[in-house]
């Protein structure tokens, strides 16, 4: 196989790679060389992944990092991937399930969902939840791009989801919550996850976050709710909530050295966030930052068109930049946005963590010299130049309400991987004809029993062509698609085995890590939500 296109890719990365100021990278460390500035990422140490397997199982084999290269040295950059080991790597993180048709006695308006993320960073970011509320109606899709290191992604992507739930349950269920606690019976179950083998789970600090989820379900009593808040104030409240948890944790003394380490790591890097939380025909997303929500709409006529359900909180969008500069002096005018970026710093405008935009100075400084060892835990301490008001930074979500009808087909949750990549009309396209294509398919599977000879024959021809099996997870599609296509949206293997076998110390500067989520709704159901009320 031709390696024109990986040369170009890596003789490219190495004429910019001393120029490099951080393009789309969310947070950097600023540090002086020969009076130059230049960005120099970081990120944490990852911990040991502990999950239950949710994937979906095939004949295929699991390999997540499979033909990546760590050297820069073109003699040692070859690429040697066949179509089908190109879907190896694509479909490593691949997660789907189909939603039973009733929740209880209702009606479930989710048919199923389809995921996927594909790193960039090593390791990688990006995280994702979904699960369904057990003590209250619905489900919930999440997706966190983090930043400076993936600690405060993981901690949100764990814990997010607690504080929505809990917020929505009733009175009696808070009481029936605290009466188990009280004597040490076991506890309702809150959510059921869904989860990928690959994802990880702190083990190390459940104990702490959980006590103070109860803290919270103990306040929540206390304000003799009957109902629980609506879901709206459940989603604001608990993004703003987790977050002063967050700050709170690392400020409160813990003498466990690992719960410490992790605390601070978690408080000092940052995470964007989208949520989507799905009860009925009732659809709110949450979002804090530049991920991304998207509905795929298909009218009576055939016709497709896309609905967006969320706006980037970024230095593009007018509207934040304006209420940021509401919060702060008219001296600091000018010093607020800086090349793009908040104070300078970071792209996203709205995140979790990210203490060293909230905190004063002297707090930051009375926290980091307790003892941590902040070179080795890389935590980031370059105090912005004009810091003189925070907090600069919020997790206050912006949420959106959306009715479901039933042409309203399918939501696409991403982070930004996706988007710096793909616009939404053609995140739109590309699901509508991964649906085509498998609607294709069912009908000669269910014309005539499956031949072993037949399907054989049908891939070795495949094989031959270079053409690989259809997707069957949208995500994944999206993804390929993403990083495969050129300017002109046409498919080159070559440029998806380049940016699949990128040596971890470039990949970075040509994709973000992607985190997809696809979630179809079932227009039947959601048809006679409708029937029902009238």
């Amino acid at each position: 196989m031709s390696s024109t296109m990986s040369c170009r890719i890596l003789n490219s990365a190495r004429n910019s790679i001393s120029a490099l100021r951080g393009k789309r990278h969310l947070y950097s460390r600023l540090v002086q060389n020969e009076n130059k500035l230049k960005w120099k990422d970081f990120s944490k140490r990852l911990f040991r992944p502990v999950a239950v397997d949710c994937r979906p199982h095939n004949h295929g084999f699991f390999q997540q990092k499979a033909f990546r290269h760590t050297s820069t040295e073109e003699d040692d950059f070859h690429l040697q991937l066949t179509p089908d080991q190109i879907s190896v790597l694509l479909r490593a993180g691949e997660l789907s399930h189909k939603v039973l048709e009733f929740e209880g006695k209702f009606l479930n308006p989710v048919l199923k969902f389809e995921s996927n993320q594909l790193a960039a960073n090593s390791p990688v970011e990006d995280r994702r939840s979904i699960a369904s509320c057990l003590q209250t109606k619905g489900m919930m899709f999440g997706v966190f791009d983090g930043h400076g290191g993936h600690a405060c992604a993981q901690a949100v992507s764990e814990r997010l989801f607690y504080y929505v739930a809990v917020s929505l349950m009733s009175h009696k269920t808070l009481e029936m919550m605290e009466d188990a606690m009280e004597c040490m019976k076991p506890l309702l179950p809150i959510l059921q996850w869904y989860k990928h083998p690959g994802d990880s789970i702190y083990k190390e600090v459940t104990s702490l976050h959980f006590d103070h989820l109860r803290v919270y379900w103990q306040e929540m009593l206390d304000l003799h709710m009957e109902m629980g808040l609506s879901i709206k104030e459940a989603l604001t409240h608990s993004f703003q909530r987790l977050d002063s948890d967050i700050s709170l944790e690392i400020q409160a003394p813990l003498e466990d050295e690992i719960l410490r380490n992790l605390s601070l790591q978690v408080a000092f890097s940052g995470t964007t966030a989208c949520m989507a939380h799905v009860d009925g025909i009732h659809l709110h997303v949450a979002n804090a930052g530049d991920c991304r929500a998207i509905l795929g709409i298909q009218e009576e006529n055939g016709t497709w068109s896309c609905l967006p359900l969320t706006q980037d909180h970024n230095a593009w969008n007018k509207a934040e930049i304006l209420r940021i500069k509401k919060e702060h002096p008219k001296s600091e005018e000018r010093t607020i946005i800086v090349e793009d970026r908040l104070l300078g710093v970071l792209m996203p405008c709205r995140a979790f963590g990210d203490v060293q935009l909230k905190w004063s100075k002297e707090l930051q400084q009375s926290v980091l010299q307790r003892g941590f060892d902040t070179e080795a835990l890389n935590i980031y301490r370059f105090t912005p130049p004009n810091y003189y008001t925070p907090p600069y930074l919020t997790a206050k979500p912006e949420i959106t309400y959306h009715k479901l009808r039933p042409q309203d087909k399918f939501l696409v949750i991403a982070t930004d991987g996706l988007w710096d990549l793909l616009g939404n009309e053609d995140v739109v396209r590309l699901v509508v004809e991964h649906l085509e294509e498998a609607s294709r398919q069912k009908p000669e599977l269910d014309k005539k029993p499956a031949n072993l000879g037949l399907m054989q024959n049908l891939l070795r021809q495949r094989k031959a062509k270079g053409i690989h099996a259809p997707d069957q997870n949208a995500a994944t599609h999206l993804i390929r698609h993403a990083i495969g296509c050129n300017e002109y949206g046409e498919m080159e293997q070559e440029k998806l085995a380049a940016m699949l076998t990128l040596p971890d110390d470039l990949a970075r500067m040509y994709r973000d890590d992607i985190t997809v989520t696809v979630v179809y709704f079932n227009s039947d159901s959601i048809d006679m939500f409708y029937k029902e009320s009238q």
